[in-house]
C-alpha cells in the first residue's frame, strides 16, 4: 500500500493575528465616524429611507409595525416603543457627545477665551431669534388670513396657539451635516470660517439644551431630582478615579437618565450633564485629557448607529397622500422659511452688531459677508430640530408636517450653502494665487 501523503491543516490565526485585524477594523470604523463628509451622508441617507418606507404602499405596514414595537424593562415599569427608545435612548448617546465636546471647548477650546469668541456666541443667538421670528410671523400671517386658524395639508383646522408652538423647531443647527457640507465644498476657506462655524454650533447646541430643559420639559414626581444629583455625583467621582470603575460609571448614567425621565425632564439631557461632568485636563499625568479620549471612543457610536437610527425613524413620517398640498402648509412654510432665510438673517445681522455696534472683532482677515455661506450652513436642522417637532407637538399631524418641513428645509439649506461654498472657496484659491504671484 503506497501512504498517503498526510494532510495538513491550516493554522488558525493567532490571538495577536485576530487582535491586529480587529484593531485594523476599529481603526477605519473610527476614521469614517471622523469624516464630517461621510457621517453626514450616512444620515441624510438614513433620513430619506425612513421617509421613504413610511411613504411606500408596501414597506409601511412593515415600517409601522417595527416603530410601533414595545421594548419593556418591567421591574423599571419602562415600556418605550421603538422610536421612543431611538428618540430617548439612542440619542443619549448623541447628547453625550455634545456635553463631552461643550466640557472640552469651555474649558481648553474656542469657548475658553470669551472675548474671541463673542462674535459667534452671539452671532448663535441671533441664528435662534430669527427663525423663531419668522416662523410664528408666517403662521401668524396665515392665521389671521384664514380667520385665526391654521389648515393643514390633509384639511385638519388648528389654531393658531397650537400650531405656534414649534417656534423652536428650526432654531437648531445640525453640526454634523454642516461640518459635512463645508468640506465637500470648501477646499480652500480659510480655518478661521470653519472655528467660527464650529464655535457658533457649538453654543447653538448650548441653547438648544436649554430650549429643551426649560420649554418641553413637565415636571412631576419631583423627588427623582435627588436622583439626578446622585447620579451626577457618582458619575463625577467614578470618572475622576485613576483606575476608572467602568460599572459604576455605566449604573451613573443609566441612573441619571432614568431619574431624569421619570421626573419629566427629557432624558438625552443626562447625556448632556455626564459629559459636562467629565475632566477636559489631564489627571493623574496624563497625556491626553479624558473627556477627549472619550469623545473619539463615544463619536463612532453616535455617529454611525445613534444618528442615522433616529434620522430613520425621526423622517419616517406617514402621509396618505403626497401632494403639492404639503408645500403650501402653513406649517411647512414657516420651518423652511425659518431655516432657509431665518438662520442666515439672524446669524449675519448679529455678526454685524456685535463687530459695528459692540466693536467686537472678527479674525483677521475676515468680514461679516464672508460668513454667508457658513450661515446659510447652519440653516441644516436635521438631529435636534426633529426632536423639537417630536417634543413640541403633541398632534401627530402637526409634528409630522414639522419633520417634513424640517427635511425639506435643511436640504434646501445644504444646497444654497454648497453653492456659495464652492463660490466663496474658488475666491479664495485666486486670491492665494495671486499672492503667490507677485
Amino acid at each position: 500500500m503506497t501512504a498517503q501523503p498526510r494532510k495538513h491543516r491550516q493554522p488558525r490565526p493567532s490571538s495577536a493575528s485576530r487582535r491586529q485585524k480587529q484593531s485594523v477594523f476599529l481603526v477605519n470604523i473610527k476614521r469614517i465616524a471622523a469624516s464630517d463628509r461621510v457621517s453626514g451622508m450616512i444620515m441624510l441617507a438614513a433620513a430619506l429611507i425612513g421617509f421613504i418606507c413610511a411613504n411606500l404602499t408596501f414597506t409601511y405596514p412593515v415600517f409601522e409595525s417595527v416603530r410601533e414595537t414595545v421594548i419593556s424593562i418591567p421591574f423599571l415599569h419602562l415600556h418605550l416603543t421603538v422610536d421612543q427608545w431611538a428618540q430617548d435612548g439612542l440619542l443619549t448617546i448623541f447628547f453625550l457627545v455634545v456635553g463631552l465636546d461643550l466640557k472640552r471647548e469651555l474649558t481648553t477650546g474656542s469657548l475658553s477665551d470669551m472675548k474671541a469668541a463673542a462674535v459667534p456666541m452671539i452671532s448663535a443667538v441671533g441664528g435662534m431669534i430669527a427663525p423663531a421670528l419668522i416662523f410664528v410671523s408666517t403662521v401668524a400671517l396665515a392665521a389671521g388670513i384664514h380667520g385665526g386658524v391654521e389648515s393643514v395639508a390633509n384639511g385638519q383646522v388648528f389654531s393658531l396657539a397650537q400650531v405656534a408652538k414649534g417656534w423652536a423647531v428650526p432654531t437648531a443647527t445640525d453640526i454634523a451635516f454642516s461640518l459635512a457640507v463645508l468640506s465637500l465644498f470648501a477646499k480652500a476657506i480659510p480655518g478661521a470660517l470653519r472655528a467660527f462655524l464650529m464655535t457658533l454650533a457649538t453654543v447653538d447646541d448650548l441653547l438648544g439644551i436649554i430650549i429643551i430643559a426649560i420649554f418641553f420639559s413637565e415636571l412631576h414626581r419631583g423627588w427623582w431630582a435627588f436622583g439626578i444629583i446622585g447620579g451626577a455625583a457618582l458619575w463625577a467621582w467614578s470618572i475622576r478615579r485613576r483606575n476608572v470603575p467602568w460599572i459604576l460609571v455605566a449604573l451613573a448614567g443609566f441612573f441619571m437618565w432614568y431619574s431624569m425621565h421619570e421626573l419629566g425632564i427629557h432624558p438625552t439631557l443626562s447625556g448632556v450633564l455626564a459629559g459636562l461632568l467629565t475632566p477636559a485636563r489631564p489627571v493623574f499625568a496624563e497625556h491626553d485629557a479624558r473627556a477627549s479620549r472619550y469623545l473619539h471612543k463615544i463619536e463612532p457610536l453616535s455617529a454611525l448607529l445613534a444618528l442615522p437610527i433616529f434620522a430613520f425613524f425621526a423622517t419616517g413620517v406617514h402621509f396618505d397622500e403626497l401632494s403639492l398640498k404639503l408645500f403650501t402648509s402653513p406649517l411647512v412654510v414657516g420651518v423652511i422659511a425659518a431655516l432657509v432665510i431665518g438662520k442666515p438673517l439672524g446669524i449675519l445681522l448679529f455678526s454685524w452688531i456685535s463687530t459695528h455696534l459692540l466693536r467686537f472683532r472678527l479674525p483677521a482677515g475676515l468680514k461679516v459677508r464672508d460668513l454667508l455661506p457658513v450661515a446659510a450652513a447652519c440653516g441644516i436642522g436635521f438631529t435636534v430640530a426633529f426632536l423639537m417637532a417630536s417634543l413640541a407637538y403633541v398632534q401627530p399631524e402637526l409634528s409630522n408636517e414639522a419633520r417634513f418641513g424640517v427635511l425639506i428645509g435643511s436640504i434646501l439649506s445644504a444646497a444654497i450653502a454648497a453653492v456659495l461654498l464652492k463660490r466663496q472657496s474658488d475666491a479664495f484659491a485666486r486670491r492665494a494665487t495671486d499672492g503667490e504671484g507677485r
